[in-house]
């Protein structure tokens, strides 16, 4: 076993994803509560005191809201860029009592025998990435929370065996549904959220470059403009349209709002 992954919750009220190897457990984002994240992770067994520490992609709500007590209570390094560091610091209460580790968004670096690479996606924070964690010939790809899927992104997605995409809304759901249209306006942007259609495209890309053995997860879905089987079919429509088919070489499975996933083990 090189690398396991579960998500701990994914969606636009939440998200926090554990990613682990044989000596070192992470946790990407931690945006539902504290006690959430303890709870959750003892049904696998585990406890907060196990984590090596947490990457932080940006500073919203529904990334950072477990951090404050997290840090706080169990001393958890937080890892984050400048940017990301800056504004983390004006939002969090225990601001002096946290461990921050700050790092260049464009340079990979190592916890314990993970490998971290951090990469540029387009959102509305401070400077907002995804990250790829390696270990052995294994990679875990993260990229959510951006309006569009920049090369970097791709490249970063192609030779991973488990892929973490967003697939945040049905572009007609969202048009026609009961935000504000300003707020439409930010999600269709480019520094907004990926869509159902936009996430199959990319995934067409990356498969057509790279048809290796791919387990897929479509993540942070809307509540209000996005149904887990929407997601799913338009995904799958969109891969038939360039003639690519799930079979046991490719795998989409959803990530859900508010439950744990299961164990991916690479």
């Amino acid at each position: 076993m090189a690398l396991q992954f579960c998500s701990l919750s994914s969606g636009s009220s939440g998200n926090s994803y554990l990613v682990g190897s044989d000596r070192t457990l992470v946790l990407v984002d931690a945006g539902i509560s504290a006690r959430q994240i303890q709870e959750r992770l003892k049904t696998l067994g585990l406890k907060p005191e196990d984590l090596s520490g947490i990457l932080i992609t940006h500073e919203h709500s529904d990334h950072i809201k477990g951090i404050d007590t997290l840090s706080k209570k169990y001393h958890l390094p937080l890892y984050m860029n400048p940017d990301t560091r800056e504004q983390v610091l004006t939002l969090c209460k225990n601001r002096d009592q946290m461990e921050i580790r700050v790092f260049d968004d464009r340079e990979p670096f190592l916890l314990n025998d993970l490998e971290v690479h951090p990469f540029p996606v387009s959102h509305d924070a401070a400077d907002t990435v995804g990250y790829s964690l390696k270990k052995s010939d294994s990679k875990v790809c993260i990229a959510t929370d951006t309006g569009t899927v920049t090369p970097q992104i791709l490249t970063e997605l192609t030779d991973a065996d488990l892929v973490i995409l967003e697939a945040n809304h049905d572009e007609d759901i969202l048009k026609m549904g009961r935000y504000p249209w300003f707020l439409k306006q930010r999600i269709l942007g480019d520094q907004g959220h990926l869509s159902n259609e936009a996430a199959g495209h990319a995934l067409a890309q990356v498969i057509l470059e790279d048809p290796r053995p791919r387990q897929v997860l479509l993540a942070h879905l809307s509540k209000e403009n996005n149904f887990p089987e929407m997601a799913w079919q338009t995904v799958v429509n969109v891969l038939e349209s360039h003639r690519i088919y799930l079979s046991e070489r490719l795998r989409i499975d959803m990530l859900k709002r508010d439950e744990m996933s299961g164990v991916y083990v690479l």
